[in-house]
C-alpha cells in the first residue's frame, strides 16, 4: 500500500518571492537615479525651416505708439422719440436733409388721444366757467357793499350806529377779497392745464429740436408707432470726434490729452485724446480723439479713419520684431535659435512696451541672437524645435 509524502521545494524556490521583491526596488532606485543625473526627457519637434520666421534682437529706438483704426461720429446726436403715439400720415424730411429747428418732420394722427383731449378740454373749460360765474357774483357782491358803505356814510353824521356797521361791512370785504385771489390762481392753472392738454395735440406734429442733419428716419406711411418710441436723430453742425476701438492691453497708459495722427489723403491731422472710457469689451475699450485746430471737410459719419497715437517718446532699447508668437506666449517665453541653425530653444524672457512692429525686451535676450517670431500653435509644450532643410 503507497502513501502520500510531502514534496518538498528546493531552497532557491522558497526564497523567489523575496528575490522578486529586491528586483523592483533595485528598478525603481535605476530610474529615480537616472532622472535624478539625466533630468526629465526633452520634448522636441522637427518643423521646416522655411515655415517659420526669424527675428533678430537690435539695439535701437523703440517707437512708442499703438495703430488707430476709428470711425467718424458727431460730436453731438440728437434723438427724435414719438411724444404721443399713433399713425404715420405724413412724412415731410428725408434722411439726409438739412433741417431748422422747429421745422416739422413727421405728421401722426391718433383719434383715441384726439377724443381724450376733446373730453379733458370740455372738463377745463366748464371749470373755467363756473369759476367766471363766481367771481362774478363777488364782484356783484362788492359794488352792492360799496353802494351801503356810500349810504352809511351819508348817514354817519345823524346815525352813530350806522358809523359802527360800515366797520363790520368793511372787514367783511376782507373775506370776498382773499376768496377772489384764490379764484384768480385756480383759473390761472386751468388755463395751463387747458394749453398742456392742447400740447398733446401739437406732439402728434414731430418738430426739428435743433438745427443740423437728419441723419436717420425709420418711418413708413401708415405704420403705428408707441409713445416713447424712437425713430430718427439729427446730428448738428457741432463738428466730428473718432472714435476707436484699442486693445484691453494698453487700458493703463491711455490718457486724456495725448496726442494722435491720422492721414486723410496726402495730408495729416492731429488729434487729442478726450475721452477714454474705461469698460473693456470683447477684449477692447473704446477712446475719443477730437481735432485740434481745423475739421476735415467731407468728413461723414460711419467713415473709417487710420493713424497713430503716441503713448510715449522713442527711447533707445533693446528691441526685438513683433510676430504671432506674442499670442500664445504672452511674451512670457520664445524659441531661441542655437549656433548652428539647426535647433530653437524655449527661453524665458521678459518684455516691456510692445507696438505693432517692435517688443521691447527687457531681459532673456542678447543682442545679436535670432528668435523665431511666427506663430507658435501647437508649440506651447515642446522644448526644442529641430529645423530641417
Amino acid at each position: 500500500m503507497s502513501m502520500d509524502r510531502p514534496i518538498r521545494l528546493p531552497w532557491w524556490r522558497k526564497k523567489l518571492w523575496l528575490q522578486s521583491g529586491i528586483a523592483a526596488i533595485v528598478a525603481v532606485l535605476l530610474i529615480a537615479t537616472a532622472v535624478l543625473f539625466l533630468g526629465t526627457p526633452e520634448r522636441s519637434v522637427r518643423v521646416a525651416a522655411a515655415s517659420v520666421t526669424l527675428g533678430s534682437v537690435t539695439q535701437g529706438p523703440f517707437h512708442d505708439f499703438i495703430p488707430l483704426r476709428g470711425k467718424v461720429v458727431p460730436m453731438n446726436t440728437v434723438y427724435l422719440d414719438a411724444l404721443e403715439g399713433g399713425r404715420v400720415d405724413r412724412i415731410l424730411a428725408q434722411a439726409g436733409d438739412m433741417v431748422v429747428q422747429g421745422q416739422p418732420l413727421v405728421e401722426l394722427s391718433n383719434t383715441e388721444l384726439e377724443l381724450d383731449v376733446l373730453d379733458r378740454e370740455g372738463r377745463l373749460v366748464e371749470s373755467i366757467t363756473q369759476l367766471q360765474t363766481y367771481e362774478t357774483q363777488l364782484e356783484q357782491n362788492r359794488v352792492a357793499n360799496q353802494k351801503a358803505l356810500a349810504l352809511i356814510d351819508y348817514d354817519v353824521i345823524r346815525l352813530k350806529r350806522s358809523a359802527e356797521r360800515r366797520i363790520i361791512l368793511a372787514s367783511a370785504d376782507v373775506e370776498p377779497v382773499e376768496v377772489k385771489d384764490q379764484i384768480h390762481r385756480q383759473m390761472v392753472k386751468l388755463q395751463q392745464d387747458l394749453k398742456i392738454t392742447h400740447g398733446k395735440l401739437d406732439n402728434l406734429t414731430v418738430r426739428a429740436p435743433v438745427a443740423g442733419r437728419l441723419t436717420a428716419l425709420d418711418l413708413k406711411v401708415g405704420e403705428n408707432r408707441n409713445r416713447g418710441e424712437r425713430f430718427g436723430e439729427i446730428t448738428p453742425e457741432t463738428g466730428f470726434k473718432l472714435a476707436t476701438e484699442v486693445d484691453e492691453y494698453y487700458l493703463g497708459r491711455v490718457q486724456n490729452g495725448q496726442i494722435a495722427d491720422i492721414e486723410i489723403g496726402d495730408k495729416t491731422w492731429t488729434l487729442k485724446v478726450t475721452r477714454v472710457y474705461p469698460k473693456v469689451t470683447n477684449g477692447t475699450f473704446t477712446v475719443d480723439f477730437a481735432f485740434q485746430g481745423a475739421t476735415p471737410s467731407g468728413l461723414l459719419p460711419g467713415q473709417a479713419l487710420q493713424g497713430k497715437l503716441a503713448l510715449g517718446a522713442d527711447r533707445t532699447a533693446m528691441i526685438l520684431p513683433a510676430g504671432a508668437f506674442l499670442e500664445r506666449t504672452g511674451g512670457d517665453w520664445i524659441f531661441v535659435l542655437a549656433k548652428d541653425g539647426r535647433s530653437a530653444l524655449r527661453r524665458t524672457i521678459k518684455i516691456g512696451r510692445r507696438n505693432t512692429e517692435q517688443v521691447e525686451v527687457l531681459s532673456g535676450l542678447a543682442v545679436g541672437e535670432q528668435a523665431i517670431i511666427s506663430d507658435y500653435t501647437g508649440l506651447e509644450r515642446i522644448d526644442r524645435i529641430d529645423l530641417k532643410p
